[in-house]
């Protein structure tokens, strides 16, 4: 086999670069985070409300929530810089 072939390079990308990892992560954030939501939501609403729809409306609530907070670290994964160096970057410039 080649050593210029396409599975021989995957290997020396670095992390920072490697677009299948990001991804990988991204969907793992993803499913893992709304599912927890919508099992914590659905607990919530079972304990707390008495009608099918306001339990339902606290898994909806739930999902969002796991949705909003996969997509906000998935744009911090795919991001060049992390979110803690713009803040002082951000902070550092206005003094």
């Amino acid at each position: 086999m080649a050593e210029g072939g396409v599975g021989g390079d995957r290997h020396q990308i670095p992390n920072k670069y490697n677009l299948d990892a990001k991804w990988d992560a991204c969907i793992d954030f993803s499913l893992r985070r709304v599912l927890y939501s919508s099992v914590a939501g659905a607990f919530g609403g079972l304990l707390l409300f008495r009608s099918p729809v306001t339990r339902w409306a606290s898994v909806a609530l739930g999902a969002g929530v796991g949705i909003g907070s996969a997509y906000t670290e998935c744009s911090y994964m795919f991001s060049t810089s992390s979110p803690k160096l713009a803040d002082v970057k951000a902070s550092s410039q206005e003094e």
